[in-house]
């Protein structure tokens, strides 16, 4: 949106890089070995931002792609604070924008592989973007066993030749909200949100050594959420190597 017109717009400074990676999923879910991670910039402000999240809710249902919601600050001042909205997913967005050669920040935008972004409502620009993406095999395999103890999973790593190191990144997400938004410019309607990012925390910084990192998930889980991604992100925001979606465990 565009302050009452198309995209919600933010002058942004320059900031350090962003690029995301694509892992394999995990033992036990039906996924691709290689999904295409999608990350919506979304924000319950924005009067332009229905039809995206609607759009990411489909995406969300291919197992070829991990998408996830991300639910900006930027706009509380206009009459409603988004009850999913955080600093950290606002910093996150405004770093893609400098590696991406953006001069703003925008709502609805969607970000595919850490490598293209498109306006999130348009779902030819986004397709042809996760065909672009897709086609770019990820450099780094990740897989998924039950870990020691009952309600963990462990992530590997595998020993792979990185031009530089990577971050390890953890979110914690919500596959569902639904949401009466009482004010602001999407005043009186119920919007459905899905995989929303409720938290995100970097794990390591990998320097392409065999690891295996352990994830509690019955944790995870009594923080609030459906489930988890954990994706390897080059340095400084860079292209998206690998990523993998775990459900929570019933009963974990």
């Amino acid at each position: 949106m565009m302050l009452q017109k198309t995209a919600h717009r933010v002058v942004l400074g320059l900031l350090s890089g962003l690029f995301v990676i694509g892992l394999t999923i995990g033992t036990g879910f039906a996924q691709s070995n290689h999904p295409v991670v999608v990350e919506l910039f979304t924000s319950q402000g924005c009067s332009s931002c229905p039809p995206a999240d609607t759009y990411l809710g489909e995406l969300a249902e291919r197992d070829d792609i991990i998408a996830l919601s991300y639910h900006v600050d930027y706009w509380d001042y206009i009459g409603w604070k988004d009850t999913f909205a955080s600093a950290d997913t606002t910093s996150r967005q405004k770093a893609y924008g400098q590696v991406l050669g953006q001069r703003y920040v925008y709502t609805p935008q969607m970000v595919i592989g850490g490598r293209l972004q498109e306006v999130g409502s348009d779902r030819r620009g986004v397709q042809k973007a996760i065909k672009y993406v897709a086609m770019h095999e990820p450099e780094v395999a990740l897989t998924t066993s039950s870990g020691p103890n009952a309600g963990t999973v462990t992530v590997h790593l595998p020993k792979t030749k990185l031009d530089d190191t990577a971050w390890v990144w953890l979110v914690r997400f919500d596959e569902r909200n639904e949401v009466d938004i009482q004010n602001g410019e999407n005043s009186g309607r119920k919007i459905a949100y899905h995989n929303v990012v409720r938290d995100i925390q970097r794990l390591e910084v990998w320097d392409g050594s065999a690891r295996d990192l352990s994830i509690d998930l019955s944790a995870m889980r009594a923080q609030g959420g459906d489930g988890c991604a954990v994706f390897v992100q080059k340095m400084g925001y860079g292209p998206i190597l690998g990523a993998v979606r775990i459900a929570f465990p019933s009963g974990s």
